[in-house]
């Protein structure tokens, strides 16, 4: 049994160096937390939560957990809102906090281009007192901050589909020394986003989205996803990551303001550990508030 568990850790710090941080499988519902203008997309006040339990019963693997909230400001066609991440592998925990505010200008009727800044820092701990106290190699735990600053942009239409760029946690020098060859995944990322709603007739809509996401020290992750909804109240989704793995997708929306969501993710090929975990599990939970939160929300 030792022998599997060392085994599975070894590939699970080969394969965390491959994937970007707090990657999540519902990314098209909720893409604050790689693009803050997403916030413009509606005009209610959300918050919204995400966990993501990955390679779940191996001790250790990844756990996300990320929290959002926006208001709009109906005024100047903006938005500003806080956002909260809190990662951990085996050691290492990153927490970040930011806060954010859009602005959109209309080019169109029922198109709008917005721009969003960031600011905040990003706390990275690595307790290695706690792989052996008694030894003096791991004697000496690591404590970081830095600030942080961040940007987006997005193209789009609440009504029909999204296109957005974005660097969201830009931080002037590495973070994340515990990690093997000092790449984990606290590198700067740049994100790339796009999504499109099929109306198929009164009851069934469907809606394709990609992301992708490039950093100078790990391997391009892409997401392609397609979501069906039913009456506006059921979502059944499917999603195929590029570091061989694929997830399922069902989401609930109640009075157009509560939606639960839930995907269940799992790996295929020789490098992933898929066949030796549980899977990966992640939960998502969305609340629209405000005089707009009777109006559906599409995208």
């Amino acid at each position: 049994m030792k022998f599997f568990l060392i085994i599975a850790m070894i590939l699970m710090v080969h394969i965390s160096q491959a994937q970007q941080s707090g990657s999540f499988n519902q990314y098209h519902d909720n893409q604050i937390p790689f693009n803050t203008a997403y916030s413009l997309l509606d005009k209610a006040g959300s918050v919204n939560l995400n966990s993501r339990k990955q390679w779940a019963g191996i001790e250790g693997a990844p756990y996300t957990f990320q929290l959002n909230g926006s208001l709009p400001l109906e005024k100047i066609n903006g938005a500003a809102g806080l956002s909260l991440t809190y990662d951990k592998f085996n050691i290492e925990k990153l927490t970040e906090v930011s806060a954010f505010f859009a602005k959109s200008v209309q080019l169109s009727e029922g198109n709008f281009l917005a721009a969003s800044v960031s600011a905040g820092f990003r706390n990275y701990i690595a307790s290695y007192s706690e792989v052996d106290p008694h030894d003096i190699s791991f004697r000496n735990d690591i404590r970081e901050t830095v600030g942080t600053a961040g940007l987006g942009v997005m193209l789009y239409s609440p009504e029909k589909y999204y296109i957005g760029a974005s660097l969201p946690r830009l931080s002037f020098r590495s973070l994340g020394t515990a990690s093997a060859e000092e790449k984990r995944n606290y590198s700067n990322t740049y994100y790339f986003s796009g999504a499109y709603l099929f109306t198929l007739n009164e009851e069934v809509k469907l809606k394709p989205a990609t992301m992708v996401a490039y950093a100078r020290t790990f391997d391009t992750q892409a997401d392609v996803s397609a979501t069906v909804y039913l009456k506006d109240r059921f979502g059944f989704g499917v999603n195929y990551r590029t570091t061989d793995e694929i997830a399922g997708i069902l989401s609930v929306i109640l009075n157009n303001n509560i939606k639960f969501g839930y995907s269940y993710q799992t790996g295929f090929g020789s490098s992933n550990l898929g066949r030796i975990s549980k899977g990966t599990h992640e939960v998502a939970v969305g609340l629209r508030f405000g005089k707009k939160a009777a109006q559906p929300k599409l995208l």
